[in-house]
């Protein structure tokens, strides 16, 4: 019968499963490495992303630390080197004296498995990485101030942080050249010239050249201009699968954030917009009944079919919004991402760091979204006053973009949206159905306006009849000649 265990060789051994994964022979030969081989050893680091964190114990990352830093200056590494830096930034007894520095080169009998060691040191420092992550997890999880959803999100945000940190072998130059080769045909076997998803609008597709993956687009203006109905009839356009040649395409689901309508509101514009029934017929019960029904009846039946997702969550924190899109994503296959709109969306990191900082923050994490899951994001963001300001004109500026220069800074393409009829004196005043959309920023493409038609009853923008503005030709089938002029 074995001894009965003591309750101390319990506590003992939980202690001994508590103490954080590391290898202390393979950070010792690494640092011998060093000793022998600095210049190899310290380039194999470089090259593997191996840091002070990479290391457990505290001794070798001082070690480390010292030899990386005298190497970088262009000064000899060896034992009497390291410690007399040691000695001069009074740390050499905190690793035990000279004598430890000697006693790892004397151990380490080559540096030929030196890739091997940086492996091991790789594996551990994953290990502490994520140990670390579940217990905040934990840790957020019992002291309960904040809600559930936040802990996921933050949680999920830290495991993918992790992941996306792990080195990943940089390809070849002739693979990244095969690579692009084969995306430029894949362009030019496309007989619409787009190179991404379809707005459905014939002039901005031509100027834009589509939706491109990756790519966050702004589309600012100022309130009642109609950016989230312009928004809004993109979105139908490709989730319908609708393109400008007037073809159909395969369905495309799309996710909408919207952080000022409600779900029921923005179904109930894209009802009246779809059936071409003015919302204030059905508010104010006027209009012949059975055809508004019929109408109505008819574009709920359509509509019904679209692969929109709706996440009308009031106030998301921007950690939050990524973690629900990329389960979305994963789940239904998002193709387009659109966020109404940018400064209704909160921070908690940075909420205490200015509003400023905080939009810096929140642009960067959308701009990031978009990289990561391979998509267009289209984010709506509010204007200043500066375009009512400044001109009877309303034209607004890239600097006029509310609350932070890092919008314009992250934007892959800005489209500014006015109204002239808004503007009383302004050229084109008398016509209510003209709306200006400025392509202001394209980091792809050219820039320019580009003529909409909108409807106000309906709340649907489409093409002008008589296409792009004649002081602005942009012919996307002209040759490269033709354009050079």
């Amino acid at each position: 019968m074995p001894p009965r265990r003591k309750k101390n060789d319990f506590v003992e051994t939980e202690q001994q499963q508590k103490i954080q994964p590391y290898n202390p022979e393979a950070e010792a030969a690494i640092l011998g490495s060093i000793l022998i081989d600095p210049e190899r050893t310290l380039d194999l680091c470089s090259n593997e992303d191996v840091s002070e964190d990479s290391f457990y114990i505290h001794a070798h990352k001082t070690i480390f630390n010292t030899a990386r830093d005298l190497y970088n200056k262009g000064l000899p590494v060896d034992p009497v080197t390291i410690s007399d830096e040691l000695q001069r930034i009074g740390k050499l007894d905190e690793i035990g004296g000279i004598e430890t520095l000697e006693r790892l080169a004397e151990r380490t009998m080559s540096v030929g498995y030196a890739a091997h060691y940086v492996e091991i040191l790789h594996d551990n420092e994953l290990l502490r990485k994520i140990i670390n992550v579940a217990l905040s997890a934990e840790t957020k999880c019992y002291s309960r101030d904040r809600s559930t959803d936040l802990i996921l999100s933050e949680t999920e945000q830290a495991v993918l942080s992790i992941s996306e940190k792990q080195k990943v072998r940089a390809p070849s130059w002739s693979e990244s050249v095969a690579t692009t080769f084969d995306h430029l045909n894949v362009l030019m076997s496309h007989t619409d010239g787009l190179n991404g998803l379809s707005t459905g609008l014939t002039d901005l597709d031509n100027r834009m050249q589509g939706l491109r993956p990756a790519e966050m687009i702004v589309l600012a203006a100022r309130p009642s201009m109609g950016k989230t109905s312009l928004a809004m009839n993109i979105c139908e356009n490709v989730a319908a699968g609708r393109t400008t040649s007037g073809t159909h395409t395969e369905p495309n689901p799309v996710l909408i954030f919207s952080c000022e309508m409600s779900t029921e509101a923005l179904i109930t514009r894209m009802l009246c917009s779809a059936a071409g029934v003015p919302a204030v017929s059905i508010m104010k019960g006027i209009g012949d009944k059975q055809v508004m029904t019929k109408r109505l009846m008819r574009a709920a039946d359509d509509l019904s079919q679209l692969p929109i997702f709706v996440d009308d969550t009031g106030g998301l924190d921007v950690m939050d919004l990524r973690a629900r899109a990329r389960r979305m994503h994963k789940r239904y296959g998002i193709k387009l991402i659109m966020i109404d709109y940018l400064q209704l969306l909160n921070s908690k990191a940075y909420s205490n760091q200015g509003r400023q900082l905080e939009t810096s923050h929140i642009s960067s994490q959308v701009k990031a979204m978009a990289k990561e899951l391979n998509i267009p994001v289209i984010v709506l963001s509010q204007l200043s006053r500066s375009p009512e300001q400044r001109d009877k004109s309303g034209k607004p500026k890239l600097s006029d973009l509310r609350d932070s220069g890092a919008i314009e800074q992250d934007a892959d393409v800005v489209m500014m949206l006015r109204r002239p009829c808004k503007y009383e004196g302004a050229e084109h005043s008398d016509d209510k159905t003209l709306a200006f959309v400025d392509v202001a920023k394209n980091r792809n493409g050219p820039t320019g306006e580009v003529e909409l038609n909108f409807e106000d009853s309906f709340t649907r923008f489409s093409n002008r009849v008589y296409g792009s503005r004649p002081d602005e030709p942009f012919n996307p089938n002209s040759s490269i000649e033709d354009q050079q002029g």
